[in-house]
């Protein structure tokens, strides 16, 4: 399998990874009150980017370094002619280091300062949050926790210096609460934990400030993941040679559709075709065959009642997508036994998981795609849901490890786990929350996993072929729901989107 390059994605990193960047940042000759008021200048320039009508501005300061940004950004504001109310949890008096710095700095500016109890009337127009900062691994209790909640009752937009207070950094987690941001400014090096879980309910726009640090170039600081960028569509999908023939971008068999199940095994094919698969063939029950021709003419349907009449199907394929509408009964058990038995690459979805999870516990590949979301990714790693969404980037190496090739975990912020490491589809939207998402990526995967060939050579292995088919997945539902809405949103709405995406 070829590595995919990640030179060209963003760096995702963990909190204890970005405070030793600070660390080195200050060790070398960096003054750290001065990283402080440059990180709330960048804060400052991204609030008014962001509303530059304001007038009136409340910030809500904790202690530490994180608070710290919050009473520079204070003394900017006022500098400026804002009115700022200045909410402080901890007492001045009992600040110290940078943070007692950033205080005294504010309030010489002219900016006054209650301490918060339950009756604080919250009373700008934009509520900054410096609150907690990246340092919080649990559930936020006492005063902070009825400091977010009333800031999430104010109704108001909110600018977060580094993270939302209450977001787990390194997980992407909300153990208990947070606060709900219009917009994020984080700095040094970019969270993972800002990407992916129930991150995306509350962080708003994220706004990356590197603050002159080259994270990149401290070698033995490793990023943990990466991030995935549009920009790699218009470098993969070249325009093809035009000597070109369908047997130069492969052949897609899609196993699935047992009986009464015919549709998911459908939306899988009609994917692959619109993703330029030179053929689609479709392994499925009988019944389902004239459906599949009055659908999709172009796609092959073979008609199989047991794994005997599969078994031969998949060695003329260059890949197999098995699971949509699978089943877990005997037929679906037959069908997938039949790709399993084959040496072609596959992608495995919906039931296949489901199968595999409860017969085949211990089969491990390099040439498969497993796509399972948060429930079939427990059944997988035989444990709960909600242990999948405390820690997805734990869950999905844990699973890539132990079955091998390629896992995407779906889900807001999905991730891909492979040889090369972890990323993260930033892309996608509410509206995806419908039946036969999973089965348009199944089949956007064959298609271009078929396709690898057809791709410039630094784009050519499996593993990118995942990357770029759930960028697809997920641009695509994002350019349907901007021109029609997130409601209603189909999967069947997105193999249109998805074709003009391919051809850049």
């Amino acid at each position: 399998m070829t590595v995919p390059n990640t030179s060209m994605l963003r760096p995702l990193y963990k909190a204890a990874q970005v405070r030793e960047l600070d660390r080195r940042t200050i060790a070398g000759g960096i003054d750290g009150f001065a990283l402080m008021q440059r990180a709330a200048s960048s804060a400052w320039h991204s609030f008014r980017s962001r509303w530059p009508q304001a007038r009136s501005l409340t910030v809500m300061c904790g202690n530490g370094n994180n608070g710290g940004d919050g009473h520079v950004f204070a003394a900017l504001a006022m500098q400026s002619g804002l009115k700022v109310q200045r909410v402080t949890l901890k007492p001045l008096d009992a600040l110290s280091g940078d943070a007692a710095r950033a205080a005294q700095l504010a309030t010489s500016a002219g900016v006054g300062c209650e301490e918060w109890h339950a009756g604080t009337e919250l009373g700008g127009e934009v509520i900054v949050d410096a609150l907690l900062g990246t340092g919080l691994t649990g559930e936020v209790e006492g005063r902070f926790k009825r400091a977010i909640e009333m800031i999430n009752a104010a109704h108001r937009p909110v600018l977060a210096i580094d993270i939302p207070s209450g977001l787990v950094a390194d997980t992407g987690a909300v153990p208990g609460v947070a606060v709900k941001a219009a917009c994020t400014v984080t700095f040094i090096g970019d969270k993972i934990g800002l990407h992916t879980g129930d991150a995306p309910a509350y962080t708003g726009e994220i706004d990356f400030r590197p603050l002159g640090v080259k994270a990149q170039a401290y070698f033995d600081i490793p990023a943990t993941a990466w991030r995935l960028d549009d920009s790699l569509l218009a470098d993969a999908f070249v325009p093809r040679l035009r000597t070109s023939h369908k047997g130069d971008m492969g052949h897609v068999l899609v196993m699935g559709g047992a009986p009464g199940f015919g549709g998911a095994a459908l939306l899988a094919c009609q994917a692959a075709a619109r993703l330029g698969a030179g053929k689609v063939s479709l392994a499925t029950a009988p019944e389902h065959v004239v459906a599949s021709l009055v659908r999709c003419p172009e796609v092959m349907a073979h008609g199989i009642r047991g794994g005997a009449e599969a078994s031969e199907l998949p060695k003329s394929a260059d890949v197999v997508v098995v699971g949509p509408g699978l089943g877990q009964a005997a037929w679906g058990q037959a069908v997938l036994q039949s790709a399993l038995q084959s040496n072609a690459p596959l992608v495995v979805d919906a039931d296949g998981l489901n199968l595999l999870a409860r017969q085949w516990p211990d089969v491990r590949r390099d040439n498969w795609i497993l796509t399972p979301h948060p429930g079939e990714a427990a059944r997988l790693l035989n444990c709960s849901v909600a242990d999948i969404q405390a820690d997805r980037p734990v869950a999905v190496q844990a699973l890539q490890r132990a079955r091998g090739g390629v896992v995407i975990l779906k889900g807001a912020g999905s991730l891909i786990a492979g040889p090369s490491g972890l990323v993260v589809c930033p892309y996608g939207n509410p509206g995806m929350a419908s039946g036969g998402m999973g089965d348009a990526l199944s089949g956007m995967l064959g298609a271009l996993v078929a396709q690898r060939g057809a791709l410039v050579a630094q784009y050519s292995g499996m593993e990118l072929s995942a990357w770029l088919a759930t960028m697809v997945h997920a641009l695509a539902a994002d350019r349907a729901a901007e021109q029609e809405g997130e409601r209603g949103l189909l999967a069947s709405d997105l193999a249109s989107y998805a074709r003009k995406l391919i051809n850049p």
